[in-house]
């Protein structure tokens, strides 16, 4: 029987992260990765503002960063803007050849788990592994949620006459709004190479993938860009939380510990997880005790959860009081907010100025359902 002092269930983002924390800070740790997938990561794009990250922080996340650009771009029907706000985009590449490097290739375990428990995980050969904690990163859970989703497909594209973008294209919301909040996201990864997604904030997780790649297709049309060929492809459906009940997510009674969406560390309206992915593993493998694990994460999630109800209040008007083709405007007017104040808000790190200061004004939905909705969350 294999024991160790730290089995991480699930290599995504949150695992992998935390991995790399605990090699940094606790070498003398023995450590045991379990996933079943053949890559730490999966296949995945992550980007993030430099405001995401605290300073103390950073040297978890730079050595992965691929892409780097100094500002971004946004575009609304009736607003557009240039932010001069470094962004930065980690390869899931990156992540896979930085835990092969910093764990022994035996502490990496390709397999599946049948059984958790907090001190103990069984394979689903039947192998039964002892720890001191567990520690459950294997992605999100919907219980007890409330939800709309944050849909997308997205393509690396090669365009060989250039494209003409220097820095990200955030949003580019000038499209036709289908489906909910539609908008087009752009990385150009060189004069040639652009990475170029199809999204939605939309009522159902359904994605029609051969129609989004349509789209990106015609996007690229409308814009003259002759496309030789298409690379890396993604797509998910990403939990935007409107509302629901802590301990249905999270029963006091489950006593293994989590990391990331499996605990509910994700930003409730941008599905944004890489923050709260970050904040987590470097106070975990900072001073997190393994014997309280469970204890510790749980609590650390039900803080996030309270200091979340300012963004799952967004959610609720994004998606109840708008209808879905004007859903846009809620984001067009937030745009022309301060950057500090719009940095602060993906960082999920928002001060009470900047709460008041999003929904002062005249709303940009009809105002007899905002009330509605606030009514509901009072």
């Amino acid at each position: 029987m294999r024991r160790a002092d730290l089995v991480i269930v699930g290599g995504g983002l949150a695992g992998g992260l935390c991995a790399l924390s605990f090699a940094h800070f606790r070498p003398r740790c023995t450590l045991l990765l379990v996933e079943p997938g053949p890559t730490i990561g999966g296949h995945h794009l992550w980007s993030f503002f430099d405001s995401d990250i605290a300073d103390r922080d950073r040297w978890l996340v730079e050595p992965l960063i691929g892409h780097r650009w100094t500002g971004y771009d946004v575009h609304f029907p009736a607003h557009g803007r240039t932010l001069d706000e470094a962004y930065n985009t980690i390869p899931s590449e990156k992540l896979d050849e930085a835990v092969r490097a910093a764990l022994p290739a035996e502490a990496i375990i390709r397999a599946g788990a049948r059984e958790l428990g907090p001190t103990h995980v069984v394979l689903d050969n039947g192998e039964r592994i002892e720890a001191r904690a567990v520690l459950d990163a294997r992605g999100g859970k919907a219980d007890g949620l409330k939800l709309g989703w944050q849909k997308f497909v997205g393509q690396l594209l090669t365009i060989p006459q250039g494209h003409g973008l220097t820095r990200p294209i955030v949003m580019d919301a000038t499209v036709e709004q289908l489906d909910g909040y539609r908008f087009v996201y752009c990385l150009p990864f060189s004069p040639t190479e652009l990475f170029v997604e199809d999204t939605y904030y939309s009522d159902t997780p359904h994605i029609d993938v051969e129609t989004l790649r349509e789209r990106i297709g015609d996007y690229a049309a409308a814009r003259g860009w002759q496309i030789a060929s298409r690379g890396r492809e993604e797509q998910g459906a990403l939990p935007v939380v409107m509302g629901g009940d802590f301990e249905a997510l999270w029963p006091a009674s489950d006593g293994v510990a989590r990391a990331g969406a499996r605990g509910g560390f994700f930003h409730p309206l941008t599905s944004y997880s890489l923050p709260d992915a970050v904040r987590f593993a470097a106070w975990c493998g900072r001073t997190a005790r393994l014997e309280g694990l469970p204890f510790l994460t749980r609590r650390r999630a039900e803080r996030h959860w309270r200091k979340g109800a300012y963004y799952r209040l967004l959610s609720a008007m994004l998606f109840k009081a708008a209808e879905p083709d004007q859903r846009y405007r809620v984001l067009e007017r937030f745009y022309r907010l301060r950057a500090a104040l719009i940095g602060r808000f993906y960082a999920g790190q928002s001060s009470l100025s900047d709460k008041l200061r999003i929904l002062s004004g005249k709303p940009p939905v009809p105002l007899g359902r905002a009330i509605k909705v606030l009514k509901e969350f009072l």
